[in-house]
């Protein structure tokens, strides 16, 4: 058979996809604190990989609106955004509605199983204050609707939009506020599993908009301004 051209291809968009992926997940963590400076040369030593890599990284974290780029002079982690985090969880909480509607007719008592089994590792790190560990075990509960939905559209956009909300969600989840998502996660179950498509829809939609008072929380948006003279003022990388 003919040889394919592009020889390399798997390898380097796994490269990519693993800067992207640790690179958002130390902004969402907060190890890259908003504002802070990101040098191609530190992150291609930290990373291990080469500079294609984490530029195309860059680019997708860009799209995703976790970092911003000057072209030619620096790249920083994007500031907590008010208005694009109420933007990031409207846009959530409706395709996590879809997901569920589509989801409810298709779910196996396997997939249901799993929900309550990751709501139990929610409610348990939860109770160590382990923000992050609760944070896995919430996607781990929403992502079996999602799959179960079998909509790639669904899947494709919450990956954009959903690392933008984990920033203020780690501040909930660290706290006592994120404990009445236990008791929501188990309703939306029990729904779930009596096929109440538009009871668990209901149940969805309140608990993704328990993130709204946090997001009050959130610092305002960046003065444009302020925010471009201090660009022209920075030297470049």
């Amino acid at each position: 058979m003919p040889v394919p051209q592009g020889r390399g291809l798997v390898s380097r968009s796994l490269l990519r996809d693993r800067a992207y992926a640790a690179l958002r997940d130390a902004i969402v963590a907060g190890t890259l604190a908003p504002g802070e400076r990101l040098n191609d040369t530190d992150l291609v030593a930290w990373l291990g990989v080469s500079r294609t890599p984490v530029r195309e990284a860059l680019a997708r974290l860009e799209q995703a609106g976790l970092v911003r780029t000057k072209p030619g002079r620096h790249t920083i982690v994007s500031p907590l955004d008010e208005r694009a985090a109420r933007g990031a969880q409207s846009v959530t909480a409706a395709l996590h509605e879809l997901a569920v509607r589509e989801a409810v007719p298709r779910l196996s008592a396997a997939e249901l199983d799993t929900m309550r089994r990751a709501n139990a590792r929610f409610a348990a790190a939860l109770r160590r204050a382990d923000a992050e560990a609760a944070l896995a075990a919430d996607d781990d509960f929403h992502q079996v609707a999602v799959v179960a939905s079998a909509n790639e559209a669904v899947r494709t956009v919450l990956e954009q939009f959903t690392p933008v909300l984990r920033r203020v969600e780690r501040l909930r989840f660290s706290s006592l506020s994120g404990r009445a998502s236990v008791a929501q996660h188990d309703r939306i179950v029990d729904l779930c599993a009596a096929g109440d498509v538009e009871g668990a829809v209901a149940a969805t939609r309140a608990n993704w908009g328990t993130l709204l008072p946090l997001l009050d929380t959130a610092p305002a948006r960046d003065d444009p301004a302020s925010a471009s003279s201090a660009d022209d003022s920075a030297p470049p990388d």
